[in-house]
């Protein structure tokens, strides 16, 4: 029995892993459960699941909760930063998954990893803005990070049973977005509806934007720069329309090893919160016959350059790669928001970055401050 911190559970990563929970009960405990704003959903899944604790985003969502709780059963409610990590390091669990969205998933992360927990990582930005201090924290506390993002657990699974050393290329691959044969002069009359409108992929607004952008590929470049250890110049993005190939590995012989699926995420959720066993999911093969073909291409970087900019990010090093994430959690927001165009994500991140003045080799306090100096740099320009 694996008992399971969720942080994030009222998410589509947290939704579906307490589906899977659901299904393999004799496999699962949930133990700690964190939510944001969506307390009603939160409230329903502390009926279901029975944690012994949850926190909230403040203390005024932890006493609506407290309200809306029916029945008998209430776990123990707490609330903001301390709650999360209160959560993360939860002595009952053995796995934490952070499935938090943004920035706010950092603290909590190096919690779990000091308190020697599994780490199921659906949050990229922990990686892009820390991944140096983060990978060396797991190695000395002995943790085992396992991917969650669908490309990464593709290529943690296609680097079973070989050698990293063998390892030629990486081909992490991307949907490309509903924007994908659109026209760069047409760009500027992008709406919200249009962005949200992912042809593959069910995902929550802030992911399903940057994948919009590609800004999601250029995050998952420098996640997998620090996951697997390789310099960005041996990783490769594909376009795949498809989303059937989750990413593939090339190795030195020619060899190329692929992953594929239906575009669902909870593969990937399960394959990390059991492996190395895999879990009967019900879930249907893709239908190769009606499929026709499987395409890849190129991206265009001149209509999407937030790939030039997470290429350039993990170049410089430093600070930059936070400054570049929290500039474009900032544009995303403001984007959901109706307050910027869909251009001036790329113009706003661009900006920022340019007038960063980058530290080298920063401790978890500079990451911090670097990331607040980008967040009130990205206000003052909207």
């Amino acid at each position: 029995m694996k008992r399971l911190s969720i942080l994030g559970s009222t998410g589509s990563i947290g939704n579906s892993a307490l589906q899977i929970v659901k299904m393999h009960p004799d496999r699962f405990q949930v133990k700690a459960l964190t939510a944001a704003n969506n307390i009603d959903c939160l409230a329903g899944q502390i009926e279901e699941f029975k944690p012994e604790l949850v926190s909230v985003l403040d203390e005024t969502k932890a006493l609506e909760l407290s309200r809306i709780l029916k029945g008998t059963y209430r776990p123990q409610i707490l609330f903001g930063e301390a709650g999360f990590c209160e959560a993360a390091s939860y002595g009952d669990s053995d796995m934490v998954l952070l499935a938090m969205v943004g920035s706010v998933g950092l603290k909590p992360a190096l919690c779990a990893i000091e308190s020697k927990k599994q780490i199921a990582l659906a949050n990229k930005e922990t990686l892009v803005m820390a991944g140096e201090i983060v990978m060396a924290k797991a190695l000395e506390n002995g943790v085992s990070i396992l991917p969650v993002d669908s490309e990464h657990s593709a290529i943690f699974q296609c680097l079973l049973g070989n050698q990293n050393k063998d390892l030629k290329t990486i081909f992490l691959t991307a949907s490309g977005g509903p924007f994908r044969e659109m026209p760069f002069d047409a760009f500027k009359d992008i709406s919200l509806k249009d962005a949200l409108n992912h042809p593959t992929w069910n995902m929550g607004h802030k992911i399903t934007i940057d994948s919009s952008t590609l800004m999601n590929k250029g995050l998952e470049i420098i996640e997998a720069v620090h996951l697997f250890g390789v310099s960005p110049e041996k990783i490769q993005v594909l376009v795949h329309p498809q989303s059937i190939v989750h990413s593939m590995v090339g190795y030195k012989d020619g060899s190329i090893m692929a992953q594929m699926g239906a575009p669902d995420m909870k593969g990937a959720i399960a394959y990390a919160m059991s492996e190395p066993e895999r879990l009967d999911l019900q879930m249907d093969f893709p239908d190769f016959t009606n499929i026709g073909s499987l395409t890849f291409e190129k991206p265009d970087i001149q209509k999407f350059p937030s790939i030039s900019y997470a290429l350039e990010a993990c170049k410089q090093k430093g600070t930059l790669p936070a400054v570049m994430n929290a500039a474009n959690e900032m544009a995303v927001c403001a984007f959901l928001e109706k307050r910027i165009d869909f251009l001036d994500i790329f113009r706003l991140i661009a900006s920022i970055m340019e007038h960063h003045t980058r530290i080298d080799n920063p401790d978890l306090s500079g990451i911090i401050e670097a990331d607040c100096w980008a967040r009130e740099k990205a206000q003052s320009l909207i």
